[in-house]
């Protein structure tokens, strides 16, 4: 998330300002392409792009044609076809062999974009935009766009309301899968990008000692949340931990479920190094629907303190178990706290990807998802 925030501050900057720009985004891609849907580049009329849709590849020709909207004031789709294996296009050194289209807005859309991006990162909820990018209907027109929450409510509108309500629903179906893809609504007639926006992942690292600090740091690279959760407060500082997005105090290890608003989107590292913490750090983890806690140390030792909890009664349901992972990472063979974090972060990408984390010349099949039929670039 650390790119789309760039992204985002640049928009609000420049528009505070009143230059002009054109924001170009990924809508589709078929066959290898480096970016998936969502990922954006913004164009500023002055000064270097932010953002990143092909590694370097297409940047170029979007920026001409960002210019091109610019000078028009009206949103454009563009597309770019990499499939031909002849030197016509590996000779200019392209590495992508796919096809991509682009979605291409001025400043007054991309100012739509910058608000809903803002919410879903205030707020730490998910929000789904539907952006309308051809439209056989008058009344919807290019660049309309509806944003929709998880619980239903929607701001903005398509244009017309039947053709609102069908992109609330595919815009909740979108938030349930937790992707973005191409939909046709109104019979067919309007082609939209409906976009799921999640917030920074959350992930909350129970236990401030030194190695926290390089775990704190690794979280940060990518853009996500990471909020240090401790006993001991004099060891909760900014100065101690920069990269922290937050800190929670507590007088006992036992509740930090409700103190650090344990959820479905939280993402928890049990990293104390103390027995008698770790078990009441686990003991208060095991009534929480987290999606992954992790607990640093040898398998034994953590069968060791399941193994206590449930002499004294604690109960350990089957999907707390599943998200359990004990000792934490991937096995790289990591040796020291930097090695050991980056596993545990590889790890988390694997877990909230529904990946196996192995190595990708051994599988079997693409190394991005396909997409569904009819919501791949055309």
């Amino acid at each position: 998330m650390s790119e789309i925030a760039d992204v985002l501050t640049a928009i609000e900057s420049l528009s505070a300002r009143g230059e002009r720009m054109a924001l170009a985004t990924i809508v589709a891609v078929r066959g290898s392409t480096y970016r998936r849907p969502g990922a954006r580049l913004l164009v500023p009329e002055d000064g270097a792009p932010v953002g990143n849709i092909s590694g370097g590849c297409l940047e170029g020709d979007v920026a001409d044609v960002a210019r091109i909207v610019m000078d028009e004031g009206r949103a454009r789709l563009a597309s770019w076809d990499l499939t031909a294996d002849d030197d016509a296009v590996w000779g200019l050194g392209l590495g992508c062999n796919g096809a991509i289209e682009v979605f291409i807005e001025p400043a007054d859309r991309a100012a739509e974009v910058a608000h809903a991006l803002r919410t879903a990162l205030d707020e730490e909820q998910p929000i789904s935009l539907v952006t309308v990018l051809g439209s056989g209907d008058t009344r919807v027109t290019p660049g309309a766009r509806l944003v929709v929450r998880p619980d239903g409510e929607t701001e903005g509108s398509l244009g017309d309301p039947v053709v609102d309500e069908e992109a609330r629903e595919a815009a909740l179906e979108q938030l349930e899968a937790e992707r973005s893809e191409i939909r046709t609504l109104e019979g067919g007639d309007v082609r939209s990008f409906v976009e799921v926006l999640e917030p920074p992942l959350r992930l909350v690292i129970c236990g401030a000692g030194h190695d926290a600090i390089p775990m704190v740091r690794a979280a940060a690279v990518v853009g996500w949340n990471a909020v240090v959760v401790d006993d001991r407060p004099a060891f909760l500082t900014p100065e101690r931990f920069p990269d922290a997005h937050g800190f929670v105090g507590l007088d006992d290890p036992g509740d930090v479920a409700k103190a650090a608003n344990i959820d479905p989107r939280s993402y928890v590292v049990v990293m104390t190094h103390n027995f008698l913490r770790d078990k009441e750090y686990l003991r208060s983890l095991l009534t929480t629907d987290a999606a992954y806690i992790a607990m640093l140390g040898p398998a034994a030792r953590t069968q060791r303190l399941l193994m206590e909890l449930a002499d004294e009664g604690v109960a350990i349901p089957d999907p707390v178990r599943e998200a359990l992972h004990g000792p934490a990472g991937l096995d790289l063979g990591a040796e020291g706290p930097e090695e050991i974090a980056q596993a545990i972060v590889a790890e988390i990408v694997a877990v909230k990807r529904g990946r196996r984390g192995g190595f990708l010349r051994e599988r079997p099949t693409p190394i991005h998802d396909r997409p569904r039929p009819g919501t791949e670039a055309r």
